[in-house]
């Protein structure tokens, strides 16, 4: 006999849980049941996809650099901003293209400028996957006053992420440029790379043994994805439930929401999950979108951790300090703007968010732009 739940609740592993859970982490019935030899096996696992990928990615950047030597991809820092944004549109997250910034800057393909504008345009494009993720929740059955508040989860993410990364990357590019970083120093250790090396090294030797060299940067690629898809895995689900059960006592507040973004993206490793958690709690009325901003800028400067990870185990300075530019500027920017100017920016942004939402026209125009300007941007 099917087990029966209350309305709104699922029942999983013996336990209910509440169903806009289920909605928003297809795989969380694994998630939930799965004991911790599988989670030590998908940590493992993840691990050497992702010293197995970033190996493949380095030795395919320097077979790619006859492609994108003076290409229309890799020509100058503008392209290569265009480059990382539409990246991370087409693939739905912006830490596979993060980490291929650097692996090209480490194999020679591009510099470390050009890097720098690529993990930006990565992050530009980052919350595309919200926008999507919004988009098909408010296709399912609920009140037609209800049908925009999960697309605008997405567009403010999008907007605020572009008020804060545009002109931060302008400052940082000047100041990296000019040197500023050129001190900071991050050595991996040599017990961690002879480990890991040790441990993962053969898979990278077997894969080019046989592998064409055009081909490494795109299997190094697809096993990044797959790597963070079992990181993923091993990292607890977190439910909008528990989040929304907390929303009187700090979701409408500015502090409190923006350290929340900053300790969910880096529990989660995905600046994409962490923002995607706020569709249903919008949704629900659980958290006002006009209270969202915070947690989206606290989120927009912890999602590089990865990232810097990738870095260090790549062992190239250079692809350290352009991580650490980025994160630097950005942690500058978003904290001067949300103590000078947060009433006024929520209100602009808000008007916007109202005016891209106010139609279907105006919200397809609105994506398509997320489209045209990298492009654009590519083509300069």
């Amino acid at each position: 006999m099917t087990e029966r739940a209350p309305q709104g609740m699922a029942v999983i592993a013996g336990r209910e849980l509440p169903s806009e859970r289920i909605a928003l982490r297809p795989d969380l019935e694994e998630t939930v049941s799965r004991a911790w030899p599988e989670r030590v096996a998908f940590g493992v696992l993840g691990l050497a996809l992702f010293v197995t990928a970033l190996g493949l990615m380095k030795e395919g950047a320097a077979n790619l650099i006859p492609s994108l030597e003076g290409s229309i991809f890799t020509d100058n820092a503008w392209s290569t901003l265009g480059l990382g944004w539409l990246g991370s549109c087409l693939v739905l997250s912006g830490s596979p293209v993060a980490a291929s910034a650097l692996a090209l800057l480490d194999g020679g393909a591009i510099d470390r400028t050009q890097a720098f504008t690529m993990l930006t345009g990565s992050r530009l494009g980052a919350s595309f996957v919200v926008l999507v993720v919004g988009v098909m929740y408010s296709l399912r059955d609920q009140g037609q006053g209800q049908k925009r508040a999960p697309v605008s989860i997405g567009v403010l993410s999008l907007l605020m992420t572009a008020v804060i990364y545009l002109p931060g990357a302008a400052i940082g590019f000047v100041l990296l440029d000019r040197g500023v970083f050129d001190g900071f120093d991050i050595g991996t250790s040599p017990g961690i790379t002879s480990a890991t090396d040790a441990a993962f090294g053969w898979s990278v030797d077997l894969i080019t043994s046989f592998a064409p060299g055009w081909t490494l940067f795109p299997v190094g690629l697809a096993l990044l994805v797959a790597g963070f898809n079992c990181f993923d895995r091993l990292l607890p689900a977190l439910g909008t439930d528990e989040l929304g059960n907390r929303e009187v006592a700090w979701s409408s507040r500015m502090w409190p929401m923006f350290l929340a973004g900053a300790a969910v993206t880096t529990l989660t490793l995905s600046v994409s999950v962490s923002l995607t958690l706020l569709v249903p709690l919008v949704a629900k009325g659980h958290v006002r979108r006009s209270n969202t901003l915070p947690y989206i800028a606290g989120a927009n400067i912890t999602t590089l951790v990865d990232t810097l990870v990738a870095a260090i185990l790549i062992g190239n300075q250079d692809a350290v300090r352009v991580v650490v530019a980025v994160t630097t500027v950005v942690t500058v920017l978003t904290v001067l703007v949300l103590l000078t100017a947060y009433p006024l920016l929520r209100r602009a942004l808000l008007a916007v968010a109202r005016y891209v939402l106010a139609s279907n026209r105006r919200l397809a125009g609105f994506a398509a732009l997320l489209f045209v300007l990298p492009t654009a941007l590519i083509a300069v």
